[in-house]
């Protein structure tokens, strides 16, 4: 029965230009009222024929108030129904108790998800030029609920809101002799809190992090977390943000209270390798997943302290990057020799089970690593973001449910050597466009649309002195916050419409 109300709202959104054309604000409260009452008459359990009917009808009288529209022909029930599948089978997993874990932890959706989701986008518009995204059956409704704003003037940048300055003056004599060059910057990573508009930490490579807040005015350091012996590397904020996880040069996995400061345990590497990177597992916090300059990554269990019995594998290379997709069932793993590696995780037990292996470049870094089951409303392909100092920004789609990567897109930018990071826009947008968001050597941080085919930045953000190394939104988006090889933390603030 949704499927119904879903073309008639499609219906009635393609024809909402027509509707009071010098009154756009009128247009966006009339389709939201439509999506509102219509969502609530589908739960009365009205007969399947006359929601038909109904949707037969209206077609017909808005085509005789309005004219019949020009694409109306490829607007055909088949198609939306098929979109409407793709999509109420997403929306299963995520409901269904079946798929959630004993915890109350969703597990991994069946075997052949990936494929049949790249599949019947597929079907659906294969008329669609090569390499463009597949819109869902209430696209052209989810553009009217935008309010008739571009990507471009969403993500419009009023200026710089603060400025961080606290890792500037570390003493260059705090880096160390490392077998992992690339690591000559002083702020490598930042990460606003989960679901938080506010807080946000950074790490550096003079031994500390700084949780920052940024309400109430005037923003401040919160608290600075101490202890590692070297330069810190990565971090990584809980779901519950309660706990970071940090790694460093040291050779120690570090898990912090956030609100204190204490350092509440240590776990040294059992090879006295230095740490690169860590990332949690989604659906266990218990399980930190750790990589190591030796070429090895290695599950912890950090409430123990103890490697995971089977939890281990072995890169080409030194482990640089971690990303795992939203269910945490597949693993991603990049490293210095330019190779990214998909492993399937184990969620009863936390074996590593190592899957497919991708060649990007021989020889560069794979330094960011972004993973994201949506793009955006309109854009349903299971995405991997990379960084691999090939002077691009790669976007690619995950094929299969093993993990296996096809180049979608690239996006040029300034980046050879520098271990630059990038993110997908944490909101799903309403408008026509994906947005992408990455640092760059040459001091700019980049926004770009991934269904663009030409002049795809929608924004360019100057201001650092050096090297744009990470980037990370706010979960409003609200705010932007960007930290370059200096250790200038920028937050910048979007216009307000």
């Amino acid at each position: 029965m949704a499927a119904v109300w879903q073309q008639v709202l499609a219906v009635d959104a393609r024809y909402n230009a027509y509707r009071t054309p010098t009154f756009p604000q009128f247009r966006t409260q009339y389709i939201r009222r439509r999506s509102q009452l219509l969502r609530e008459n589908a739960k009365c359990g009205f007969e399947p024929g006359l929601r038909r009917q109904y949707l037969r009808l209206r077609s017909q009288l808005l085509a005789l108030r309005y004219g019949p529209l020009s694409e109306q022909s490829s607007f055909r029930a088949s198609s939306v129904r098929s979109s409407r599948t793709t999509l109420d089978r997403m929306e299963d997993f995520e409901e269904d108790p079946r798929a959630q874990g004993a915890r109350g932890h969703r597990r991994s959706v069946s075997r052949g998800s990936y494929q049949l989701q790249a599949q019947m986008n597929r079907a659906v518009y294969d008329e669609r030029p090569p390499g463009s995204l597949v819109p869902t059956s209430v696209a052209e409704a989810s553009r009217a609920m935008a309010g008739d704003t571009t990507l471009s003037e969403n993500y419009a940048f009023a200026g710089m809101h603060h400025i961080f300055d606290q890792h500037v003056d570390s003493a260059v004599s705090t880096l160390i002799h490392t077998c992992l060059p690339l690591l000559v910057l002083l702020v490598p990573r930042l990460q606003f809190a989960n679901d938080d508009k506010h807080l946000l930490a950074c790490c550096s490579l003079d031994g500390t992090l700084s949780i920052m807040t940024l309400s109430p005015p005037p923003a401040s350091v919160k608290v600075t977390l101490k202890g590692h012996g070297g330069p810190v590397t990565d971090f990584a904020w809980s779901l519950s943000n309660d706990i970071i996880v940090s790694t460093s040069l040291d050779g120690t996995l570090r898990i912090w209270n956030t609100e204190d400061g204490r350092c509440i345990r240590e776990v040294r590497d059992p090879e006295s390798s230095e740490l690169l990177c860590c990332t949690f597992q989604p659906m266990n916090n218990n399980l930190t997943v750790v990589g190591n300059s030796k070429h090895h990554l290695q599950v912890v269990n950090i409430s123990t302290g103890k490697k995971v019995k089977g939890g281990s594998s072995k890169l080409t290379g030194r482990v640089l990057s971690l990303s795992f997709d939203a269910p945490g069932r597949i693993l991603w793993a990049g490293d210095d020799r330019g190779s990214i590696f998909s492993f399937l995780f184990d969620m009863a037990t936390g074996k590593l089970t190592k899957a497919k292996r991708l060649v990007v470049s021989e020889g560069s870094s794979i330094c960011s690593i972004s993973a994201r089951s949506w793009i955006s409303r309109e854009a349903r392909d299971p995405s991997l973001l990379v960084n691999a100092c090939v002077n691009k920004l790669l976007l690619y789609r995950v094929v299969d449910n093993e993990g296996t990567l096809q180049l979608k897109r690239s996006f040029p930018i300034q980046h050879g050597s520098q271990l630059v990071h990038s993110i997908f826009c944490p909101l799903m947008s309403f408008r026509q466009g994906a947005c992408v968001v990455t640092g760059s050597e040459d001091g700019c941080v980049y926004f770009f649309d991934v269904e663009r085919n030409t002049k795809a930045i929608v924004n360019k953000l100057q201001g650092h002195g050096g090297p744009v190394l990470d980037v990370s939104f706010n979960c409003d988006e609200s705010l932007l916050a960007s930290a370059d090889s200096t250790g200038m933390v920028i937050i910048w603030r979007r216009e307000q419409k």
